[in-house]
């Protein structure tokens, strides 16, 4: 008998009642109780987030900033409400935190009482962020959590975005401020520029005349050195000076003592002497030109004379026996002065001869000595007056004396100051000089400096910006929001359930194969007894499960299609695939159920769980611990959930022509050991007559 009229044979026995046919009936519909029900549930569930109760506290206080009141609380709130994300209920912290505890609101969103004050602070001295609190119970429902994490983060990211807004905002308003005061301070630096211009030319004209300053304090320092010295020798010459009138004066004094009295009793005797004087000296200066005639022979009387005494000294003494005693001793005193009488005249001869030019000054010094000798017989009778007189000026020339000494020493010692303060005004002019070189210097590199600050100031002022409210509008919207996600699918799913259809059809299909082999035969019994060949058995037992597969293919995405609304890029693809897989999954459930008998429906359990946590349905294999990874290429469902995703909802079609290689081979080695173990069916054994499991 064919593969074909067993296969009929074994789906005719359920039409012989009501109970069979049922059952082929819920075998047909099994799958949408997988498919259909499990996507129905998860079809759209964000878009029904309106359903879910959250509880919602504002606390806000508002602040003020900038002259304006800030709600950021109740802004967020209204915004909340009129959006509808989530069912919101207002209410109190405590009414929150007990609703969330029970399960009342699956969470809550507080806003705290500073939350605009800590807003508004980003402008301030201590700037501090606004914190939202959102409060979950995850005893509640685990995904309501991480839907909420995600909302939230949006709702965060527009209160920052608008907080943003305001600093920055007041920010181009601070930028056009500085426009205005970096254009002052251009000017200012253009005139400092000027200024400093004008302060080069002062400085250079006070370095050349503090050169020529230092010229002459190095004189000034010079001659004060010479007048400090000439100070000494004139302190030195003056205490000399003092010292010989102090000696004048003592000596004068004394003597004044000892002549007053005299001159003061022989005025009259001193004018008469000096008159006698006078006299005398005009006789002499009268007979001067007599001495000279006269001198000659009175010096040869005189040797004549010599000359006679001496004959009558030697006559009378030396040439007599007897010398007479009472008169030679008178010869010779006698004989003697006659000599020095001789010798005498004989110098007074020779005086007048040769010394005539001192006779005239003789003749002078005698009128002098005459005049003075008159004046002082006139003077006579005051003698002692003047003599006060003189003594008084000589002891006012000492005391003077004595005050040029102190004088000249006061001049040593402050000429000696000035000398130390010329030294000091030298070396200060010195110092000048060089510190205006360097002003000089450091005006010049200045005035540069300037040159460049106020061209720089100038280029600044440019380059500042300086916006209006329009531009600033522009402007700070882009800055609290400069990156914004351009997110794009290339094949983007419509909605949850479509995301999730390639994961859970072959979830169906799989139970609609295990399900059907719990019903049909895996192995037709009639044709293991008829000893029919292997292969025929394998397909009469694959035929009806595969042809019942594609019943339940037809069913299910009737009704994900027209009732749910999944729409398929490749449809017809989609159907063609999914019949490919489900008469792949037949195969395996077959061989499975027939090798392994009544265990083999729990290994069909075991491998579907390995398929369910390596096909990457849900999160990408490469988040599931490593084992899931190893055998995930090894599985026929990693495969068909990779077509699926690519027939409905597009893409290159690549991994579907892959997954058909993949089924068809799964589907021809699953059929070749059903036909392996049907041969071995035929061979009648004591462990099939009495099997040690049965379900």
């Amino acid at each position: 008998m064919r593969s074909p009229r067993l296969a009929a044979l074994e789906l005719r026995r359920f039409g012989r009642g009501r109970m069979p046919r049922a059952a082929l009936v819920a075998l047909l519909l099994l799958p949408l109780l997988y498919g259909a029900l499990y996507l129905w549930s998860f079809w759209d569930p964000y878009g029904r987030l309106d359903r879910v109760p959250v509880a919602l506290v504002n606390e806000d206080k508002g602040a003020d900033t900038g002259g304006e009141h800030l709600a950021a609380g109740d802004e967020i709130t209204g915004k909340l409400l009129d959006s509808k994300v989530f069912d919101w209920h207002q209410v109190g912290s405590a009414e929150a935190e007990r609703g969330v505890e029970d399960g009342t609101y699956y969470l809550s969103l507080t806003m705290p009482s500073d939350f605009s004050e800590r807003i508004a602070s980003s402008s301030g001295d201590s700037p501090g962020t606004g914190a939202l609190r959102v409060r979950t119970n995850d005893a509640n429902n685990y995904i309501v959590g991480q839907i909420s994490r995600t909302v939230f983060a949006e709702v965060r990211s527009a209160a920052s975005s608008k907080a943003s807004r305001g600093f920055l905002d007041r920010i181009f308003i601070d930028f056009s401020g500085l426009h205005d005061a970096t254009a002052k301070a251009a000017k200012g630096a253009d005139d400092l520029e000027s200024g400093l211009t004008k302060a080069k030319k002062g400085s250079k004209d006070l370095a050349d005349g503090l050169k020529d300053a230092k010229s002459g304090s190095g004189t000034l320092s010079t001659g004060v050195t010479k007048l400090d010295k000439g100070a000494g020798d004139l302190e030195t010459g003056s205490r000399q000076v003092a010292g010989g009138t102090q000696l004048l004066a003592d000596k004068v004094n004394a003597v004044a003592e000892d002549v007053r009295p005299f001159l003061k009793d022989n005025g009259k005797a001193i004018g008469d002497t000096a008159r006698l004087v006078a006299d005398s000296s005009k006789a002499v200066r009268d007979n001067l030109d007599l001495l000279a005639e006269a001198a000659p022979t009175a010096s040869a009387a005189a040797h004549t004379a010599s000359d006679d005494l001496a004959e009558v000294y030697r006559d009378r003494c030396e040439d007599q026996p007897l010398p007479d005693p009472g008169v030679c001793p008178q010869l010779k005193r006698a004989k003697t002065a006659a000599e020095d009488v001789a010798k005498v005249s004989d110098d007074v001869n020779a005086l007048v001869k040769n010394q005539k030019g001192d006779l005239a000054k003789l003749r002078t010094q005698l009128t002098t000595l005459e005049k003075q000798a008159d004046a002082l017989a006139k003077r006579s009778p005051h003698l002692d007056s003047d003599l006060e007189s003189a003594v008084k000026k000589i002891n006012a020339l000492n005391t003077g004396a004595h005050k040029v000494a102190k004088g000249a020493d006061t001049l040593h010692s402050g000429l000696g100051t000035a000398k130390k303060g010329a030294g000091d005004l030298d070396a200060g002019v010195k110092k000048l000089k060089a510190g205006a070189t360097t002003l000089d210097s450091g005006l010049y590199r200045l005035g540069d400096g300037s040159s460049t600050l106020a061209q720089g100031l100038n280029d600044g002022v440019g380059k500042i910006p300086d916006y209006d409210k329009k531009d600033r509008d522009a402007r700070t919207g882009v800055m609290a929001d400069p990156v914004r996600l351009a997110s794009s699918s290339l094949h983007a799913a419509p909605n949850y359930g479509t995301g999730f259809a390639p994961y859970f059809i072959p979830l169906s299909l799989w139970v609609g194969a295990m399900v059907a082999y719990m019903l049909i035969q895996p192995l037709n019994r009639r044709a293991l007894a008829a000893g029919a060949p292997a292969w025929r058995i394998a397909f009469a037992g694959w035929l009806p499960v595969a042809a019942t597969g594609l019943l339940q293919v037809a069913a299910l995405m009737s009704v994900l299609h027209w009732q749910l609304g999944l729409r398929m890029t490749h449809a017809a693809g989609t159907i063609g695939f999914l019949a490919l897989v489900t008469c792949c999954f037949a195969a395996i459930v077959q061989w499975l159920n027939a090798r392994f008998g009544a265990a083999g429906r729990i290994l069909v359990l075991a491998v579907l769980m390995l398929q369910l946590t390596s096909a990457g349905g849900t999160y990408p294999v490469q988040t599931s611990p490593g084992f899931f990874g190893a055998i995930h290429p090894y599985l026929p469902m990693t495969y068909v959930v990779d077509g699926l995703r690519r027939l409905i909802t597009g893409g290159g079609l690549g991994p579907v022509w892959q997954a058909c290689a993949v089924l068809v081979a799964f589907t021809a080695g699953a059929l070749a050991l059903t036909a392996l173990s049907a041969r071995r069916k035929q061979v009648w054994t004591l462990d099939r007559l009495h099997p040690e499991l049965s379900l």
